[in-house]
C-alpha cells in the first residue's frame, strides 16, 4: 500500500507539535466522525458508538484504539492512511486535516498497525507502518487477520515501539487524559450519547457548573439582568470550498483560492450560550469555542479583553475580572462556530478571518465593557451579551447583589468551589444550583437578623412589670391581675394549661418538629472532622418561626446535635439564643465544641477541648482563616480599583491639578518614585496635567484626596454616599467620614497586611466588604 505524501505536507508535519492528548484525540476525531455520519443517514446502529482508548502499561507497551464503526474498504483505507490526502469534508467533520493520523502515530510511536472490518466481511483487513522500514518507494506492508464472528465491525489503531517519554506520559496521566478529552469532547459526549473509554474507565463529559436559566440579578435596583443568555444568531448562508474549506468573498464556480468547482452554499450560525458559574476560581473560567462539536478554546479569556482599534499593537486592556481580581472569575459560555476555519493544530481559530472577528462583534461587541469608560472614548454603550452579563456580575458582593453565597459576614468562595467539584463528581445533590441560592438567602437572613440582634441588644426585650406598677402606685405584693391568690379556686382555663404541661413529648417527636420549622443552612452542612479524629458528615440546619431549641433536660441550648445512621450527624442551630442574639457568638464556634465533644469519644483521643476544636476549624473550614496574604490582596485589589475610579472622575471634572495640590512632599516624591521604578520615566514631568498620578500615590494618600474633594468623588461619582445635597454639615460630614474610615482601613492592610493581627485583619475584611458596597454602580 502506497502513502506517498507531499512535499507541501512533508515540511507542514516537521513543524506541528501535538501533546500527548492532542495526538489521542486526533485519532478519536476520525471515529467521531464515522459515527456522526452514521447518525446523519438515519442507518439503525444496534452495536452502539463506542471507542475504547488502552493505554500501555510500560515504556515498552502499546497503544490501542479501537471503534465499533462502519469499517473501511481497502481504497478507502489506503486514502485514509496516505498523508496530505482528506476524504473529509472540511466544514461538517472533527478530522479537518489528512495529515493529522500521520502526525499522531508518527509523533507517539515507531510502528503503526491499522486493522478495519465491516458487518459482512470474512477478515480484518489493515496496513503496518513502519518508520524505520519504509524505503523511498513509500510502500506499507499490508496486513490481514482472521474474523471470529463475520457480523463484527469496526477499525483497531495499535501504535508501538512507542516514544518513551510519550510513553510514560500516557502510562502516569490516564486520569488527566480522560478528564482533558472529557472537557473536549463534552458536548458530543452529553449530546450525541456517544461512548468513550480511556483505560477501561468512560471519560465523562465535563460540564458547565453554571446558575439556573431563571436566576438573575437586579441592577441598580430597577434592571433585571439573567444569569444565562441564549444565542442563536444565523448570518446570511455563505459559499464554501469542499477542497480548501475557504469561504468565499464573492458569487462564482470556482473557488478564488484553488480553483476548484467543489463549491456549496452552507449555513453559518453562531450558537450557543454565555452565563454565570457558580463559583469564583482563578483559572476556571471564560469561554468555550467549538467547532463540529469538538471544543476548540477552552476556558478562553480573550474576549474578556479590550482591543482599542486607533491603538497600538500591545495596547490590550483587560476589562474582566478587575475588582477583587485575586478571587478569579466566573462569566463562562459554549459557543459553536462550525463555520469558522481554525488552525491545523485544533487548539485555536483563523483569528485573521472575517467570520471570527464577525462573532467577536456579536458576542462582546466594539466598545469598552464599562459605560463609563466607553463613554470617554465617544463609544455608545456597549448593549452586547456579554457586557450585560459584565454589567450585572463584575463585582462579587455577597448576597443576592451578585448571586454570590455567603455565610451572614463573608463570601464562601473555598466552599462553593467544592460544591463545583461534587457537580463533576455527578454528586446528586450538587446537580441544580439549589444549594448555592440555599447559600445565599441564608447568608442574606442572617445579615438581617445581625441588624436586628443589634437593635434588639440595645431595647430591653421585656417591660419592667415592677416599675410600672410603682409609677401606678400599685403595691408590690398586689396580686397581677388574673392571678389566683391564696384559697382562691383554681379556673378551668388554668387547669387546661395544667394538663397540657404535663403531656410528655417523646425525644424523637421533638426532634421531629425541629426538623420540620428548620432550613438547611448550606455552608456548615459538609463533612468536619481531621484524619487524627474521623469525620463526621453534618446536616446544620437552622430553627426557624421562634422556635427555641431545647436539650433533653428542657434547658435552652444554642446548638443540639441528632446522631443518625453510621457517621451521619444532624445539627440544630438556633438563631435567636442569645449567645448569638447579644453576644454575636458565631453559629460555627458553638457547632464545632459539640462536634468537638463527639469526635473525641469516637476517637478515644486524649486531645484536650480547645486543641480540638482548633484542629477540626483548621482542617473543615479553611476558607474561615484570616490570612495577611488573602486579605492583603483583597484590599490592593479593591484600592486598584478605587484608584481606576478616582483617576476617571479627576479627569472628567477636570480637577487633576487640584489634586496633585493636595498631596505633601513626601507623597510627591514617592509618587515619582513609583513612576519611575513602573518604567514610565516620561511621565514624571507630566504629573499633576490629568489623573494618571492617583496610580502611583501612597496608598494613605487617597484618603486625604477623597477628605479634600468630597464634591468631586461622593454624589455616586465613585462612592454612593451623598454630599453636595446634604444641608447640615454634620450629615455632610459624617456621609463622608464613612468613606473615608472604610478607605483608611483598607489603605492600611493593604500596605501593612503582613503585620497585622487577627483583630485588624478581621477590621479589615469587613471594610473591604463595606468600602465596595460604598462603590458606585458605573451605569
Amino acid at each position: 500500500m502506497k502513502i506517498t505524501p507531499s512535499a507541501r505536507v512533508l515540511r507542514m508535519l516537521g513543524e506541528i507539535e501535538f501533546d500527548e492528548w492532542q495526538c489521542v484525540a486526533e485519532l478519536v476525531d476520525n471515529a467521531f466522525d464515522d459515527f456522526s455520519e452514521i447518525l446523519r443517514s438515519g442507518v439503525e446502529w444496534p452495536d452502539g458508538y463506542k471507542i475504547s482508548v488502552s493505554l500501555p502499561s510500560s515504556a515498552s507497551g502499546q497503544l490501542l484504539i479501537a471503534d465499533t464503526g462502519r469499517g473501511m474498504t481497502y481504497e478507502r483505507l489506503e486514502r485514509a492512511v496516505r498523508a496530505g490526502w482528506s476524504g473529509n469534508d472540511m466544514h461538517d467533520k472533527l478530522g479537518l486535516f489528512g495529515m493529522g493520523f500521520n502526525v499522531a502515530t508518527a509523533r507517539l510511536g515507531k510502528r503503526t498497525r491499522v486493522l478495519t472490518t465491516r458487518p459482512g466481511d470474512t477478515e480484518w483487513i489493515g496496513v503496518e507502518i513502519d518508520l524505520d522500514r519504509i524505503k523511498d518507494d513509500f510502500e506499507a506492508t499490508d496486513i490481514t487477520e482472521p474474523k471470529g464472528d463475520p457480523a463484527e465491525h469496526g477499525t483497531r489503531i495499535v501504535i508501538d515501539r512507542l516514544n518513551r517519554t510519550r510513553a510514560d506520559w500516557l502510562r502516569r496521566n490516564g486520569a488527566a487524559l480522560r478528564n482533558t478529552l472529557g472537557s473536549v469532547y463534552s458536548w458530543i459526549l452529553a449530546e450525541r450519547g456517544f461512548e468513550l473509554y480511556v483505560g477501561g474507565t468512560r471519560v465523562k463529559p465535563v460540564r458547565p457548573c453554571r446558575w439556573g436559566d431563571d436566576r438573575s440579578v437586579l441592577y441598580n435596583g430597577k434592571e433585571q439582568i439573567p444569569a444565562y443568555i441564549s444565542i442563536d444568531e444565523k448570518l446570511e448562508d455563505g459559499l464554501a470550498c469542499g477542497d480548501c474549506g475557504q469561504w468565499q468573498l464573492v458569487r462564482g464556480d470556482v473557488c478564488t483560492d484553488c480553483g476548484s468547482e467543489k463549491l456549496t452554499v452552507r449555513e453559518r450560525r453562531i450558537h450557543g450560550w454565555l452565563g454565570i458559574q457558580r463559583y469564583l476560581d482563578k483559572t476556571e473560567y471564560g469561554i468555550d469555542f467549538l467547532r463540529n462539536g469538538r471544543k476548540i478554546l477552552r476556558w478562553d479569556k480573550q474576549l474578556f479583553t479590550w482591543n482599542n482599534p486607533d491603538g497600538v499593537v500591545g495596547n490590550e486592556d483587560p476589562e474582566y475580572p478587575v475588582e477583587l481580581a485575586h478571587q478569579g472569575g466566573r462569566i463562562i459560555g459554549e459557543i459553536h462556530l462550525d463555520h469558522v476555519p481554525v488552525t491545523y493544530q485544533k487548539d485555536a481559530f483563523e483569528y485573521a478571518d472575517r467570520s471570527w472577528r464577525s462573532a467577536v462583534e456579536l458576542l462582546r461587541g466594539v466598545a469598552p465593557l464599562q459605560p463609563k469608560r466607553a463613554a470617554a472614548l465617544f463609544y455608545q454603550e456597549n448593549e452586547s451579551p456579554l457586557a450585560l452579563l459584565f454589567k450585572g456580575f463584575r463585582r462579587n458582593d455577597v448576597g443576592l447583589r451578585c448571586l454570590v453565597p455567603g455565610d451572614g459576614r463573608k463570601p464562601i468562595h473555598e466552599e462553593t468551589r467544592r460544591w463545583g467539584r461534587e457537580f463533576q463528581k455527578g454528586n446528586p445533590d450538587f446537580q441544580t444550583d439549589e444549594r448555592w441560592w440555599r447559600a445565599v438567602l441564608e447568608h442574606e437572613e442572617a445579615k438581617s437578623k445581625g441588624k436586628e440582634a443589634k437593635t434588639a441588644a440595645s431595647v430591653p426585650s421585656q417591660p419592667d412589670e415592677q416599675a410600672v406598677m410603682d409609677a401606678l402606685g400599685v403595691p408590690s405584693d398586689a396580686p397581677a391581675s388574673g392571678a389566683t391568690g391564696p384559697g382562691e379556686p383554681v379556673t378551668v382555663a388554668a387547669t387546661a394549661v395544667k394538663d397540657d404541661r404535663e403531656k410528655i413529648e417523646t425525644r424523637s417527636e421533638r426532634l421531629a418538629r425541629y426538623e420540620n420549622t428548620s432550613t438547611p443552612h448550606a455552608y456548615l452542612s459538609r463533612p468536619f472532622g481531621h484524619p487524627d479524629l474521623g469525620y463526621l458528615n453534618v446536616e446544620t440546619r437552622l430553627l426557624a418561626g421562634g422556635e427555641r431549641l431545647q436539650d433533653d433536660a428542657g434547658q435552652a441550648v444554642p446548638v443540639l446535635l441528632d446522631q443518625r445512621a453510621g457517621n451521619e450527624l444532624a445539627a440544630l442551630v438556633d438563631p435567636t439564643h442569645e449567645v448569638f442574639r447579644r453576644f454575636g457568638a458565631d453559629y460555627a464556634d458553638l457547632l464545632l465544641v459539640e462536634l468537638a465533644a463527639v469526635l473525641k469519644v469516637r476517637a478515644r483521643s486524649d486531645w484536650s477541648p480547645s486543641r480540638l476544636v482548633a484542629a477540626i476549624r483548621a482542617e473543615s473550614l479553611k476558607d474561615s482563616a484570616l490570612d495577611g496574604t488573602t486579605v492583603g490582596a483583597e484590599a490592593r485589589d479593591l484600592l486598584a480599583e478605587v484608584r481606576r475610579r478616582l483617576v476617571g472622575e479627576l479627569n472628567r471634572a477636570s480637577e487633576s491639578g487640584t489634586a496633585f495640590g493636595h498631596l505633601t512632599p513626601e507623597e510627591v516624591t514617592a509618587t515619582e518614585e513609583s513612576v519611575i521604578a513602573s518604567g514610565r520615566v516620561g511621565q514624571v514631568g507630566r504629573l499633576g496635567q490629568d489623573g494618571g498620578f492617583v496610580s502611583y500615590v501612597p496608598a494613605l494618600a487617597l484618603v486625604r484626596l477623597v477628605e479634600a474633594m468630597p464634591a468631586v468623588f461622593l454624589d455616586g461619582h465613585v462612592f454612593r454616599g451623598p454630599y453636595a445635597g446634604v444641608t447640615s454639615p454634620s450629615a455632610r460630614s459624617l456621609s463622608l467620614a464613612r468613606v473615608t474610615g472604610y478607605l483608611a482601613d483598607v489603605a492600611t492592610i493593604g500596605t501593612f497586611a503582613g503585620e497585622a493581627t487577627a483583630l485588624q485583619l478581621q477590621r479589615a475584611r469587613l471594610s473591604v466588604t463595606l468600602l465596595a458596597d460604598e462603590l458606585a454602580g458605573e451605569e
